[in-house]
């Protein structure tokens, strides 16, 4: 099938550098028709690999609306999470479950399903599903006649979309019976394959999506297998911001009272008659999504029977021109330096002006903010495009930039969802973390003998403006000289993996408190004293001395051994032998 998308999208298949490419844009502010119809029989399939040249939906049209900022809320209120029926939930859980044991290598995450399940049907219409997960009533797509989108002639008989002219797209995802004929799945053991199933459609998706030996943790698998769904990049670039925004976090509401998206992609473009839309809320504030399932009103499609529009020609009177149509020029507000050191949030927020060509301010415009270069740095909760709609005084405030660890500029881009017009951008750094102060975590002198290791290692402390310095890069060189920083040929000596020699080490880091310890030191042969000096980003210098001394010579006293006191042999008195003695009288004996 050669499929024929609509005004905004294009013919023929995209190729993989342009789905690529399309992950840098959020899809603009149009819109999809379901509609709600009687339930009729359903019929059964199988087979895990979609039709070559084929798209899961026919590429039908969809829910285009992103996901709206919300006011902060109280640490731990499940209310900033994102919201989904539980019975909805439990399927896309369930079906990830299934094929993590019979896929493992396609790593499909229950998120993917849910950001499909929002585009394709608002989740199943809110969740109006019974208790086996069936829709209350058939969810069925505009005819595919070619108008607008792709052309389909029945396939099928009716028997999944009720219609024996054209092909409509089925159920809470969307799929056209003769893809659902091929890859339908029975997710909920009832014996029966049925569209509108929710645990039987969600387990259909993602063996539609794993299909081809697909790894859906690679980028590229990813977005292959979102295309697959719908060839379109507008498309692509929806699915992947519902997916960021559901992986974010999300609670589970009753059945039947989730909201409905508001805008779809066979929305008339600007310059036609327009879409009636209600103005949306100023920035931050929660907005409302679309029609409360059960109130009566229903999304339209373009000259369907549901259409909400005036017909054409006189009677319809004088139409009021949308937010997006009046305005005309967007322009900085205001926003001052954006710089930040990496990790730290921006204490700048960007905010720019939307107004008419009057430069009255024009509230209700949807601008989309897109951090855009070679960056890892985000808006808060790790979004790299959010979208907020101007308020009073027509602005438009992005959420707070949280740098990332990566230095270097960047820019932050604002651009009016849904009209051609001159971007601004305005322009941001990333600082890398620094230290302004370095010093030893021990006055232990440093000395060793030559050809040995060094007894105690060098550890030492960055601080910055007086607070530990965590993760600043440093450097160690042995250096020649106090006046001579390059590395030094001879002296004490780190070791590489291979265990050769180095004298001057890169890329390390301080801890979390700061705190930097080198390896391991060795001497050479080569006595005398010398330099290590360790230098931090940001300008924190230290150096320390390293002393290589041989052993001293033992200089300690010695005693010579007590005399003995015994007398020599043959002498009794101890006197030399043979001196004379005397009598008591004094005369000497005879």
């Amino acid at each position: 099938m050669a499929p024929v998308f609509g005004r905004r999208l294009r013919r023929g298949t995209m190729s993989a550098a342009v789905a690529a490419a399309a992950v840098a844009a959020l899809a603009a502010s149009q819109a999809p028709g379901v509609t709600d119809v009687p339930r009729e029989g359903t019929a059964a399939g199988a087979a895990d690999t979609p039709p070559a040249g084929d798209s899961a939906t026919g590429d039908s049209p969809y829910y285009t609306e992103l996901p709206r900022l919300k006011s902060p809320v109280p640490t731990g209120d499940k209310k900033g999470d994102a919201e989904l029926p539980a019975t909805v939930l439990d399927a896309y859980k369930k079906a990830e479950a299934a094929l993590n044991s019979d896929k493992p290598g396609c790593n499909l995450p229950w998120q993917l399903l849910a950001a499909i399940g929002q585009v394709e049907s608002g989740q199943a219409r809110g969740g109006r599903v019974d208790a086996d997960g069936t829709t209350l009533k058939a969810i069925l797509g505009p005819p595919l006649n070619g108008i607008g989108f792709a052309k389909i002639t029945d396939t099928d008989r009716g028997v999944y979309d009720d219609d024996t002219t054209h092909d409509r797209a089925v159920g809470p995802m969307q799929f056209i019976p003769s893809t659902w004929e091929t890859s339908g799945r029975d997710g909920n053991n009832d014996g029966k394959k049925d569209p509108n199933n929710i645990y039987d459609a969600a387990l259909a998706a993602g063996y539609y999506l794993c299909a081809n030996d697909r790894d859906l943790s690679v980028e590229d698998d990813l977005h292959q297998a979102i295309l697959s769904y719908n060839r379109s990049s507008d498309y692509l670039n929806t699915v992947l911001t519902w997916l960021e925004h559901y992986r974010k976090g999300t609670h589970e509401i009753p059945d039947g009272t989730g909201d409905l998206p508001g805008d779809r992609s066979d929305a008339p473009v600007p310059g036609l008659l327009p879409h009636p839309r209600t103005p949306s809320p100023p920035s931050y504030t929660p907005p409302g999504r679309g029609t409360k399932p059960g109130s009566g009103d229903k999304p339209g499609h373009h000259g369907g029977s549901n259409d909400p529009r005036p017909p054409h020609g006189g009677g319809g009177g004088h139409q009021t021109p949308t937010p997006t149509e009046r305005v005309a020029r967007l322009a900085n507000a205001g926003t001052g330096t954006l710089t930040a050191t990496a990790g730290d949030t921006f204490a700048e927020r960007v905010q720019v002006r939307a107004t008419d060509k009057s430069a009255a301010s024009v509230s209700g415009v949807k601008v989309k903010f897109r951090v855009v270069g070679d960056t890892d740095t985000r808006f808060a909760g790790g979004a790299r495009s959010v979208m907020v709609t101007t308020g009073t005084g027509g602005k438009a405030t992005a959420p707070e930039l949280e740098a990332g660890e990566k230095a270097g500029e960047f820019s932050v881009r604002a651009t009016v969802v849904g009209r051609k017009l001159a971007g601004v951008d305005l322009d941001a750094e990333v600082t890398a973390r620094r230290a302004d102060v370095l010093a030893r975590t021990s006055d232990k002198p440093l000395v060793c003998e030559p050809g040995k290791e060094f007894a105690d290692q060098v550890e030492v402390k960055a601080t910055y403006r007086g607070q530990a310095a965590d993760g600043v890069a440093a450097t160690a060189t042995m250096i020649k000289s106090a006046a001579d920083a390059t590395a030094n040929d001879k002296g004490p000596y780190f070791k590489d993996a291979a265990g050769k020699p180095v004298r001057s080490l890169q890329g390390l880091k301080t801890d979390a408190s700061g705190v930097l310890k080198l390896p391991k030191m060795y001497a050479d042969d080569a006595a005398g004293t010398y330099l290590l000096r360790v230098v931090t980003e940001g300008g924190a210098t230290l150096t320390v001395e390293l002393k290589v001394t041989a052993p001293q010579p033992d200089t300690t006293p010695t005693t010579d051994p007590t005399p003995d006191p015994t007398p020599s042999s043959g002498s009794p008195s101890g006197k030399p032998s043979g001196s004379p003695s005397t009598s008591p009288s004094g005369t000497p004996s005879a």
